[in-house]
């Protein structure tokens, strides 16, 4: 449920991982919430559905807001149970992993990422002007997002990456692909973090995994929904029939994906083959937190034509297009010009662009293109 923010102070906690917690929910919902009273927030509460039908009986008596909030990490379970229960009586809210402006303490200061000149001097002055340097960056691409990991840090990383395949990933997902060959699957998931940043191709994933299109679609579709991985949509007008219409695929979890394709540390990632796909995709997936984090639609897309015009990521708000370059690079200036007058051909208002990179702090680059350090993201 969305909370009045009067709601916030003395809000009680419990999580269903404690057994004995979960067995009273499920034996005696009502009894559950009775001893833990509203305002509360449930953790894990997929395990215990039949608190929904007596949330239900609640929220319709009482008609406030904010008297729960419900959390879980198994979407697919977690949502059968509100839209069978609470439909129209609850919030949704996805949740991606810790975004670097969490981690740096600066989290919902200001609005969602847009690379015009009021966001970047309030992200000048929220980072100290600069901060992301190469190896701090890549360090947090090896060791990703989720809030566990980045408490028990990197010495546990291999661990816990291995745990939650096993655990969250075969258990939960391959239950809802009903998947039988467990090998494949897991092949799967490699070829798919191997593929994040590119296009997404299924004849070619799926004759490297041995099944076919069908399965790899299903599969797919499964890990797109369970927030595992990002499809980026080509960004296209009526008037506009020459754009590719495949969509890029991101892994959301940049340390999951360089788990499954095996970098051992943050150097072998900075320095490897996947470098660059593994940068444009943190750096896509924590401006989709900047939106996701604070509730707000993301108008994200990318630009590609038959002529090999191309733009990493294209931002829709209102009726401006803003165009962004994601480069591994510390000199943008030496890259030369940047494909963003491939927009205006789409017949829409173009703004500000920028150049998402290593500079130590934002840099014109020309009238309408800045290049903007990591650490503002």
């Amino acid at each position: 449920m969305c909370a009045d923010e009067d709601a916030v102070e003395g809000r009680g906690y419990v999580s269903l991982d404690d057994l004995d917690a979960r067995s009273l929910a499920q034996r005696d919902p009502a009894l559950f919430l009775q001893t833990w009273k509203p305002p509360v927030l449930i953790d894990e509460v997929q395990y215990a559905p039949q608190l929904f039908s007596v949330i239900k009986v609640i929220v319709d008596q009482e008609r406030y807001n904010g008297l729960f909030w419900l959390t879980g990490s198994q979407k697919f379970h977690l949502m059968r149970g509100i839209t069978e229960s609470l439909a129209g009586r609850v919030a949704i809210l996805d949740m991606l992993g810790l975004s670097q402006a969490e981690l740096d303490g600066r989290a919902l200061s200001g609005d969602p990422f847009l690379p015009d000149a009021e966001w970047i001097e309030e992200a000048r002055a929220a980072s100290g002007g600069g901060h992301g340097s190469l190896m701090d960056v890549f360090r947090r691409i090896w060791l990703g997002s989720f809030p566990r990991l980045n408490e028990l840090g990197p010495h546990s990383r291999d661990v816990f990456y291995r745990s939650y395949v096993q655990t969250y990933i075969q258990r939960d997902v391959q239950d809802l692909t009903r998947v039988t060959d467990q090998m494949a699957f897991n092949r799967f998931l490699t070829a798919v973090a191997a593929r994040t940043g590119q296009l997404l191709n299924y004849a070619k994933l799926a004759r490297d995994v041995d099944i076919d299109n069908k399965t790899a679609k299903s599969w797919l579709s499964v890990l797109e929904a369970s927030g595992l991985v990002y499809l980026l949509q080509p960004y296209h007008t009526n008037r506009t029939k020459r754009l590719v219409k495949t969509p890029k695929l991101y892994f959301l979890d940049t340390g999951l994906a360089a788990y499954l394709t095996k970098w051992p540390d943050p150097d072998s990632l900075e320095a490897g083959s996947m470098s660059g796909a593994m940068l444009e995709t943190w750096v896509v997936s924590e401006i989709l937190k900047s939106y996701m984090h604070r509730d707000r639609d993301a108008g994200l897309f990318f630009y590609r034509d038959t002529d090999q015009q191309e733009v990493d990521l294209v931002i829709e708000s209102g009726d401006t297009l803003y165009p962004v370059e994601i480069k591994k690079t510390a000199s943008p200036s030496q890259h030369g010009r940047f494909g963003f007058g491939a927009l205006d051909k789409l017949g829409r208002k173009v703004g500000p662009g920028a150049v998402v990179c290593f500079v130590g702090r934002d840099v014109p680059l020309s009238e309408s293109v800045t290049a903007v350090p990591v650490g503002y993201i």
